[in-house]
């Protein structure tokens, strides 16, 4: 098999895996609420200045080994993204729960624009970024030529794939993740039954956006720049992620963000890298074409 193909299959997996992590907050809160975050991609963008904070603090005090540094890193960027995402919720979506659909809607939008600017005033317009932290990688011959592995893209692949593993366990076999599946099927009925939903929701935003969070610190360990605006076309591939395999399916999500980020990685290897996001939304639109519901999205039954 050709070196090139594989090598690119081997970034696109990885760039899929970071999709699916932002796609599974996206899929989780239409799932309860039925309604888009589109202030998602701004608390991947917090989590990458976060991420770069947590490193500056921890070096600054003399923390210089990679699994402490990175560690550290993580706890810190998921816990403060968990609050972000509950205060998004608490602030944008809470007070206009039994509002019309729309209203909330153009509240996450305004959520999105405050946060992007409010980055921009306390971090500046400018790009940031942060040093290697993981050198090295693994190379594997195939005749003249060969496939390399960074540890970097290594790392970033196996914290993925854990991160979305445990998660898929909590909401299957915890009581959390019972509670959680009762208040996407019925709300109402959960409510009776005992389960605190508004509590619920707000802890499947602080779960999304935890998710957020590792995401952001993997994309900016990799690429090692963002700025205010990074969130912005991420959050829609991981959005077009989350369609694609079937909005409000946990797995769907995992699955849309593998295929378009292999589809994506291919099409720039191959073809032309400035045409890959046209390559993306079509692909999207092809399969909602002859499937609407996404890969494993269930199909809507109307009510006649």
């Amino acid at each position: 098999m050709d070196s090139f193909f594989l090598q690119q299959l081997f970034n696109g997996i990885t760039l899929g895996a970071v999709y699916g992590l932002i796609a599974i907050g996206y899929t989780m809160v239409y799932g309860i609420i039925g309604m888009i975050n589109f202030a998602h991609g701004e608390v991947y963008m917090i989590s990458a200045y976060l991420c770069a904070i947590a490193l500056a603090l921890l070096t600054f005090f003399g923390l210089h080994s990679f699994p402490l540094l990175i560690l550290g890193t993580l706890v810190f960027t998921i816990a403060v993204t968990g609050v972000y995402g509950w205060a998004i919720e608490r602030i944008a979506y809470k007070p206009l729960r039994n509002s019309t659909r729309l209203a909330p809607l153009i509240s996450a939008i305004g959520m999105s624009l405050i946060l992007q600017n409010y980055a921009q005033i306390s971090q500046g317009p400018r790009q940031q970024g942060i040093p290697t932290m993981l050198d090295g990688a693994i190379r594997f011959h195939i005749g003249e030529s060969f496939v390399q592995m960074t540890y970097t893209k290594l790392f970033i692949l196996v914290a993925s794939l854990l991160g979305m593993l445990v998660l898929s366990w909590i909401i299957s076999n915890t009581k959390l993740g019972r509670m959680c599946r009762a208040v996407q099927q019925d709300r109402k009925m959960a409510s009776i039954l005992g389960i605190n939903t508004d509590r619920i929701i707000s802890l499947v935003f602080m779960i999304g956006a935890a998710m957020a969070g590792l995401a952001g610190v993997l994309v900016t360990m990799n690429y090692g720049t963002f700025d205010f605006y990074a969130g912005f076309i991420i959050g829609i591939k991981a959005f077009t992620a989350a369609v694609l395999g079937g909005i409000g399916s946990l797995p769907g999500a995992m699955l849309g963000g593998l295929i378009l980020g292999i589809a994506e990685a291919q099409f720039s290897g191959m073809v032309n890298s400035d045409y890959k996001d046209v390559f993306s939304f079509g692909l999207l639109v092809v399969i909602l074409i002859f499937r609407p519901q996404g890969l494993l999205g269930r199909p809507v039954v109307t009510k006649v």
